[in-house]
Parts: structure tokens; sequence; C-alpha cells
């Protein structure tokens, strides 16, 4: 018969230490707090640093910009930009505004509608081809926007509308990326029983939808208009290739073909840069007024 010994504990060795701790291995220090606010302080500086400079610069004069350092102050000559930006060329700017406008909201309204309907329809309807369907839309993700400006100015052209309003808000209502999204916030907030109830009820499948689907996809379908706003108001490529008409521009358009005068025209330069702050304005008051909104979105849509 075999007897068995208790197992003496390890002694401690003198000058050798003990066995290592959770979160004592020798890369904690990257993960400490203090490293990860120091990243995120990093992070925000070089996101918030340009927009300082942006404001800092319209205020200044032309002389003032070529005289003073980048965040040093000047006089404040902020409602003279303005004066000039809009009286620049009869007034061509406030019609890139009106342009921008109708693209970027419009656009972002009736696109986040006909994306929520398709991601809704390939979440909760049963028809043939919806695999594949939705493997094509992904497909669509990875393709970027600017390798489609061609082939939608041989369409537009075909048309006949190339040089027209339509000719850049049409593409501009289709997303695949937003159709994405619609599909996740509609598998993970609408109940399909929910869905039978309003069916039994005799609705039909628009109604159910408008009524029932859409309504339970709020947070999602604001996400998606933030988006599609952002994604629009920055939209530069697909307005380059199909206008040559100045009043027709967006923002981006015009302000570009103005930096493009810079060189030569130095009095340009207040103009483009009190122009570049007005077009960052509408985007963060965007996501200022609707961050509830689309931070509950997306965490909605990021459970399943």
């Amino acid at each position: 018969m075999s007897v068995t010994t208790p197992t003496e504990a390890p002694r401690a060795v003198p000058g050798r230490r003990g066995p290592a701790r959770p979160g004592r291995g020798p890369g904690s220090r990257w993960t400490s707090t203090g490293t990860v606010h120091a990243l995120l302080l990093l992070a925000a500086l070089y996101s918030v640093l340009p927009l300082v400079w942006l404001f800092n610069s319209s205020t200044k004069s032309m002389a003032d910009f070529s005289t003073t350092g980048a965040f040093e102050l000047a006089d404040w000559n902020l409602w003279t930009n303005l004066g000039d930006l809009f009286a620049e060329e009869d007034g061509v700017f406030l019609a890139w505004v009106r342009n921008s406008l109708l693209y970027a909201g419009l656009g972002a309204l009736l696109g986040a509608l006909i994306c929520t309907a398709c991601g809704y329809a390939i979440a909760k309807l049963d028809f043939p081809g919806r695999r594949a369907l939705f493997a094509a839309t992904l497909t669509g993700v990875l393709v970027p926007t600017t390798a489609l400006a061609l082939p939608l100015y041989l369409l537009a052209s075909q048309l006949r509308i190339v040089d027209t309003f339509w000719a850049v808000f049409i593409p501009l209502l289709t997303n695949p990326f937003g159709v994405y999204l619609a599909r996740a916030f509609a598998e993970s907030a609408v109940p399909d029983e929910v869905l039978e109830a309003a069916r039994m009820d005799g609705a039909g499948e628009l109604r159910t939808f408008l009524t029932v689907g859409l309504p339970m996809m709020r947070s999602g379908a604001v996400t998606i208009v933030l988006f599609q706003f952002v994604g629009i108001w920055n939209n530069f490529f697909l307005p380059l290739v199909m206008l040559t008409d100045p009043r027709l521009f967006p923002m981006t358009l015009g302000i570009y073909q103005w930096s493009s005068r810079v060189s030569q025209f130095p009095q340009y330069n207040p103009l483009v840069i009190t122009g570049s702050l007005l077009a960052v304005v509408p985007l963060v008051l965007a996501f200022v007024l609707l961050q509830r909104q689309w931070r509950t979105g997306l965490a909605a849509g990021s459970v399943r």
C-alpha cells in the first residue's frame, strides 16, 4: 500500500521574484488609465486644433494672416470677411450654400428612407433572392465611390442630365452601407411577433413598415440620416465630374475652385478660409443635435 505524503509549499528563494500578478506584466503600462487618457487627449487635440486654427484664421485680414502665427490672435475681422464672402462674384457663395443644403438635406432624408426600407425588407420579408441581394449589398460597400463617378457620368450623359441638379442628386439617394445598417437595426429592433400581429389585423406590408417597423427603427434611421448627410455634404468628386455651371456647385467644389486661384490672387485666401469655416458648422450642429439618437442607434445596431 502506497502512502502519500503532503507536499511542502515552495520556499521563497532570496533574490528571486514571486509569480507575476495579473495586470503587472511588462506591457501593462501601455494599458494603464493614465496612458489611455493621454492617448485620448492627443486624439482630441488632433481633431480640435484644426478647427481652432480655422476659426482663428477666419478672423484675420489678408495682411494679418501672412504676418501672424497659426494660433496667434490678430484684429477681429470676421464680419468683414463674411461680408466679402457673400458679396464675391454676385453672391455665388449663397447659391453654393443653398445647393449643399438641397443635396445633403433632402438627399439624406430621402436616401435614409430608401435605405431603411431596403434594410427592413431584407431583414423581415421572405422573398426569392434575399440572401443574394444582401450579398450584393455587402459587395457594394467595398466599392469606393470615386470608382463609380465615371460610370455614373456615362449614365447621366445617356439620360442627358449632365450639368443639372439631378445628375448629382439622384446617385446620392442610394448607399449600400446604409442598407447594411438598416438591416442590422431591423433585426434587433423589430420583433417578428409585432409584424405578425399587424398583418393579422389586416395591414399590408407598406402600412406595416410605415406604422410599425419605421417607428421602431427611428434611432437607426436617424443614424443613417446623419451618415448620409455627412457623406453627401463632403462629397466632392461626383459634383466635380458632373457639373460645370458654378451656380450648381456645392460648397466643397466652389471653395476648391476658389482655392485654386489663391496662388495668383491672394485676396481669395480669406474667402476660402471663411467659407471653409461655414462649411464645417452644419456638420458640427448635426452631430450635436442628433448625438443622443445616433449613439442609441449605434448601440442598438451592435447588439446583433
